[in-house]
């Protein structure tokens, strides 16, 4: 009897790539690039208050930061491929939530969308340490973004072009690139992620990894800068819509802004050239310091609602350049034993800066007007600078070096 033979490609399936995971985080952007600027929009009209909108912001990110760190030991006993596509799961169901458009429907599809965010993001991260060598962390990182480029240069323009159209117009856009997203990540196949030995007494709850983390002090200078610089985008993100809106410039600023700076995105196969004849140290500090002296300028000059917003912008370039570089003295000294643990850790940037970002938004505004809340986010990346000096000169040299094109 003949035996049909088995295509080698359905029986094995090929390993990941870099412009495969790039491929995924374009997907990605797309769902989440077309809802960036609309949710605050959705926010600011279902609450009508800044403060309350800090306070929404602030719970969501608490919500989302024990989310995060739970993954790691809810992968103990869920494979790693089903918690992503429960964490993709979530943002479809987040969008069509918040599709409906009443306050309580918008704030709990942004909890659900900001849930599915840092799921997805842990699990990304720790195939990305299991697939893609560390001589190509860099190349990975500039492509993962340079593919996510036309999702956050379109996006938010889009959104918020849609949102002004019909206000569920958006969030169904969002709710099928998730699903393309999803099934984009199950053609790859990319499983559990590969074989890593585990310590004999593996930690008995998701905390007690941190002491880990928080003994090796170049896992705990990368993680601030992330935190750092995610807090830089959630104020402008967040703050320069309702700015917009507050003097004059109409809701459809925030959004055109955003991909506009965004469009930066398509230059940072650039960026890492420059980084490499540099060093990771140099482009950490021009981005921290140059971006820290914008956002401040930006609050200083509230006066000229115009000019706050170019300056944000131009913010906004110099943190892309931190969204090439900054990740990766945190990637780069991560053990292959622990790869799944620290993206966990890493991940919590996200939600850490969504509990700072807010919580101190909260607190200048109780005295300050939004412009105060730029100001506040400029000090802390001038902080970032200060901090930077302890990036070794040498750090990553002969690992960013771009390799051939697969």
């Amino acid at each position: 009897m003949h035996e049909r033979r088995i295509p080698e490609w359905l029986r094995h399936a090929p390993a990941p790539s870099v412009r495969g995971f790039a491929t995924l985080a374009g997907t990605e952007a797309v769902a989440r690039g077309i809802l960036i600027s609309v949710f605050p929009l959705a926010m600011y009209n279902a609450l009508q208050d800044a403060q309350v909108i800090s306070e929404a912001y602030f719970i969501i990110g608490l919500v989302s930061l024990v989310t995060g760190l739970m993954v790691p030991f809810v992968i103990r006993f869920l494979p790693r491929r089903w918690v992503y596509l429960i964490g993709a799961s979530l943002f479809v169901a987040g969008s069509l939530l918040a599709a409906t458009g009443s306050p309580l429907a918008v704030v709990l599809g942004l909890g659900l969308n900001t849930m599915s965010t840092v799921i997805t993001f842990v699990c990304f991260n720790a195939y990305v340490m299991d697939y893609i060598a560390k001589i190509q962390l860099g190349r990975c990182e500039t492509s993962r973004m340079f593919y996510s480029a036309a999702g956050w240069t379109i996006g938010p323009a889009l959104g918020v072009t849609l949102y002004s159209w019909w206000q569920p117009a958006p969030f169904f856009v969002a709710a099928v690139a998730a699903t393309i997203m999803l099934s984009l990540f199950l053609w790859m196949r990319l499983g559990n992620g590969k074989l890593i030995t585990k310590s004999r007494r593996p930690p008995a709850n998701p905390l007690a990894f941190l002491p880990r983390f928080a003994a090796q002090p170049r896992l705990v200078a990368g993680w601030l800068f992330a935190v750092i610089r995610s807090g830089g985008w959630w104020v402008y993100i967040v703050y320069l819509p309702i700015f917009a809106i507050e003097n004059g410039l109409g809701d459809r600023i925030g959004g055109i802004v955003l991909s506009m700076s965004n469009a930066a995105l398509f230059v940072t196969p650039l960026m890492l050239r420059w980084m490499q004849k540099r060093s990771i140290r140099q482009a950490v500090r021009t981005g921290f310091m140059t971006a820290g002296l914008l956002f401040t300028f930006a609050g200083l000059a509230a006066g000229w609602p115009l000019l706050t917003v170019l300056a944000l912008v131009g913010g906004a370039f110099f943190l892309i350049l931190l969204d090439v570089s900054g990740g990766l003295p945190f990637l780069l000294a991560v053990k292959p034993s622990e790869r799944t643990e620290m993206a966990a850790v890493y991940a919590s940037f996200r939600d850490v800066s969504g509990i700072l970002a807010p919580g101190t938004a909260w607190l200048v505004l109780l005295t300050l007007p939004v412009s105060g809340v730029f100001a506040a986010s400029g000090i802390s990346l001038l902080a970032a600078w200060v901090l930077s000096r302890k990036v070794h000169p040498r750090l990553g040299q002969a690992r960013i070096t771009l390799a051939p094109a697969e």
